[in-house]
């Protein structure tokens, strides 16, 4: 149950007003310029920021960067921290935007 998702399942959810775990792993810089409502902790960030979503373990979590390839290295990362259920985003805000 730890498959990819894509940008039109992610659209789908926040157009729908479903409420889930998506997190922004860009920089703050690019989260200013940019963003689509996940919550901000930037790749580097991550392993000192565990404890603020410590609860989601269990829970589905979606990751998000500019294009993937942050987000896969963040998914991998919580994945090793025992989160079980994360979906990287494929494609990213880059994806996203030319929905």
């Amino acid at each position: 149950m730890n498959e990819d998702i894509t940008v039109e399942q992610v659209k789908e959810r926040l157009e729908s007003g479903e409420k889930f775990n998506f997190i922004d792993v860009r920089e703050e810089w690019e989260y200013e310029e940019r963003n689509i409502g996940a919550q901000l902790i930037p790749l580097g960030e991550l392993p000192n920021r565990l404890s603020e979503i410590e609860s989601m373990k269990d829970q589905e979590i979606v990751v998000h960067c500019k294009s993937g390839g942050r987000s896969g290295q963040a998914k991998k990362f919580l994945n090793s921290q025992g989160y079980s259920n994360v979906r990287n985003m494929l494609g990213g805000i880059t994806a996203y935007l030319e929905l």
